[in-house]
């Protein structure tokens, strides 16, 4: 009887413990940790573009010293841009996200500028530095380009299994005060295509 009574509570707990896992409550804090690595890399990408700025200014001004206000221009982005953090803990917060996003954007249209300075300069343009520079530039932007891809399919996800059945209810009840994350959104103007004058 003793024996049955204790299989009977194993198999209770084995059967609570299987329907637990399955049942959402790792969902959350899965999703979460995913989002967080794939905003790291989104970092990661941003921080290697900036490191590659000195250096791309650097060879720019040795060709094209008159250049001066796109380099000023350059150079001001990109110490906007380093200068604003968002770690994991902000991710809920879409001010600091679109802060964020603004300088990004305002250092990507800093750097168009400065590589469309090159075609005035033939010598830039055939210089071997400027080119690996401008090489690896692309190759970041690329990086960046599938790194917010990531975060945001992980955003995406993380916020879905706050709003969906049964994760829901463990975000109603063990996991309150978790918040949707913030996610990027496509830069103003995204829409309308730029105007190509000859």
């Amino acid at each position: 009887m003793a024996f049955s009574n204790r299989l009977r509570n194993f198999v209770a707990v084995a059967l609570l413990g299987l329907s637990l896992s399955a049942c959402g409550y790792n969902t959350i804090p899965t999703a979460e940790e995913t989002a967080k690595a794939r905003w790291a890399d989104v970092q990661n990408n941003y921080q290697r573009r900036a490191d590659l700025i000195p250096n791309l200014v650097a060879t720019v001004q040795g060709y094209a010293k008159q250049e001066k206000d796109v380099l000023v221009g350059v150079t001001e982005a990109r110490a906007k841009a380093t200068s604003i953090h968002v770690d994991a803990s902000d991710l809920s917060d879409p001010d600091k996200m679109k802060k964020f996003q603004d300088a990004q954007n305002q250092l990507s249209g800093a750097l168009g500028r400065l590589l469309a300075v090159s075609e005035n300069y033939p010598d830039l343009k055939s210089n071997q530095n400027f080119l690996a520079l401008q090489s690896q530039l692309e190759g970041t932007e690329n990086r960046i380009s599938v790194a917010r891809r990531d975060y945001i399919a992980a955003v995406r996800d993380y916020n879905l299994t706050l709003q969906t059945f049964p994760s829901m209810l463990w975000a109603m009840t063990v996991f309150r005060g978790k918040q949707p994350m913030a996610t990027f959104t496509a830069a103003d103007g995204a829409q309308t295509p730029p105007t190509v004058k000859f």
